[in-house]
């Protein structure tokens, strides 16, 4: 290949340009042979270079001098994203991201809950100020009616219960001397002491407990944390109060953002899902409200009728147990019936005859027209999700379970099933 230098050609532009193209073509194409570049990149090199010695600078190479390429030199190949080190870094900044989250969400695990709360509180209470408004009633004002009312029933409450749990609370502690006396008394027992010493190991283990120098410290600690818990109670109950009052008063709103995020083709199918589900978790709510509130009712009257001590304190305990599906009203009939076998053990045989008969009676009378305008949920998804939630979140989880699996029905039934039909 000829040798030709670029300072020997002649001094008009043409000649100077065509003399110096054909100069650089003969390179390219004894380069392309050895393939140490490509052919695109030498065109767009060329192309520049000719550009730059007829022209002159141009552009950013006017301004600012060179261009990137020539101060900084060209650029090299992207990073390899297949590249193990590349891959671990990502993959260990993931599971750090990971981490960080997972602890936040354990940080805000009492804020969740008090989230929860207020909620499940706000979709019970919607369907009354629905019925308000079907009633001409502007929203504002329905809101604070039904919220007013919510307020003055728990006051009420309060006033009727406390000053009866107070006062049979401060007598159980006065005579719960003579209980532990009655029972020591009882026949099993005293067989149980004779054969097996348990007074007596149960003595000894009193008064080692009393002469513990450390027992001073462990309480005045349990009085700092019952303290604690108290403040920590008041303080999350007011904050779901003010949380309920304000969900309720802009619940439309909240709707409306969260079906706006919804894509325009989808949005009718999820907001009539939407609304349907919370209309049946208000109405269980409130179901479920009405039947523990009658077996409290009664439950007190039958201790009050047939001389169990303590029951307004004890239809108290039952009427809150009667919030848990499944198990709550057994264990309240147990309870009950524990408290009825100290003083007689025939008061006891009788709350337990009364429970098993009312339990029939709520079950198959009661519940179903109560219950009549929510979800029928099957008796092994009811065990279930009440043992799940109960896992979960105590006695909150047992309360959520039955609307939940109630709303898992309604997408399974309306959205699964229809799908895996066309499919």
């Amino acid at each position: 290949m000829p040798r030709i230098d670029p300072r020997a050609v002649a001094s008009t532009p043409a000649a100077a340009v065509g003399r110096l193209r054909a100069w650089r073509r003969a390179q390219r194409d004894a380069l392309r042979e050895s393939n140490r570049i490509k052919a695109a990149e030498w065109d767009e090199q060329l192309e520049h270079d000719l550009l730059s010695d007829t022209l002159g600078p141009t552009g950013p190479e006017r301004a600012g001098g060179a261009t990137a390429a020539g101060a900084a030199g060209r650029s090299g190949a992207p990073l390899n994203r297949h590249s193990p080190f590349y891959l671990g870094f990502l993959g260990g900044l993931g599971a750090l991201l990971a981490y960080s989250l997972w602890n936040a969400v354990g940080r805000l695990a009492t804020t969740l809950t008090i989230l929860v709360v207020a909620l499940f509180l706000t979709l019970s209470l919607d369907p009354i100020v629905e019925a308000l408004r079907r009633r001409k009633v502007r929203r504002g004002e329905a809101v604070a009616i039904v919220f007013l009312g919510f307020i003055g029933i728990m006051v009420l409450l309060g006033l009727l219960v406390v000053p009866p749990v107070v006062d049979q609370g401060s007598q159980l502690i006065a005579h719960s001397p003579d209980y532990v006396n009655n029972i020591l008394s009882q026949d099993w027992v005293t067989r149980l002491d004779r054969d097996y010493q348990v007074l007596e190991k149960a003595q000894t283990e009193f008064n080692n407990r009393i002469t513990d120098p450390g027992l001073l410290t462990q309480l005045f600690g349990g009085v700092l944390g019952a303290g604690k818990i108290v403040v920590s109670g008041v303080f999350q109950f007011l904050t779901i109060l003010v949380l309920t009052l304000y969900f309720l008063a802009s619940l439309p709103q909240l709707k409306q953002a969260s079906y706006a995020v919804v894509p325009a083709s989808r949005r009718t199918r999820v907001m009539a899902l939407s609304e349907e589900i919370m209309r049946r978790v208000g109405a269980y709510a409130i179901g479920q409200v009405g039947i523990a509130t009658i077996n409290a009712l009664c439950a007190w009257l039958m201790m009050s009728l047939i001389g169990i001590p303590y029951a307004a304190v004890l239809a108290v305990v039952v009427g809150f147990l009667g919030l848990v599906p499944m198990v709550g009203a057994t264990l309240g009939a147990l309870v009950v019936a524990a408290v009825a076998f100290v003083e007689s053990p025939r008061l006891a045989l009788i709350a337990l005859v009364y429970f098993t008969v009312y339990q029939q009676i709520e079950n198959y009378l009661i519940a179903p027209r109560v219950m009549t305008r929510t979800v029928s949920v099957p008796g092994a998804v009811t065990v279930v999700a009440a043992l799940a939630g109960g896992t979960l979140l105590g006695v909150l989880g047992a309360l959520l379970a039955i609307p939940t699996a109630a709303a898992l029905l309604l997408i399974y039934d309306e959205v699964i099933i229809p799908r895996q039909r066309r499919a």
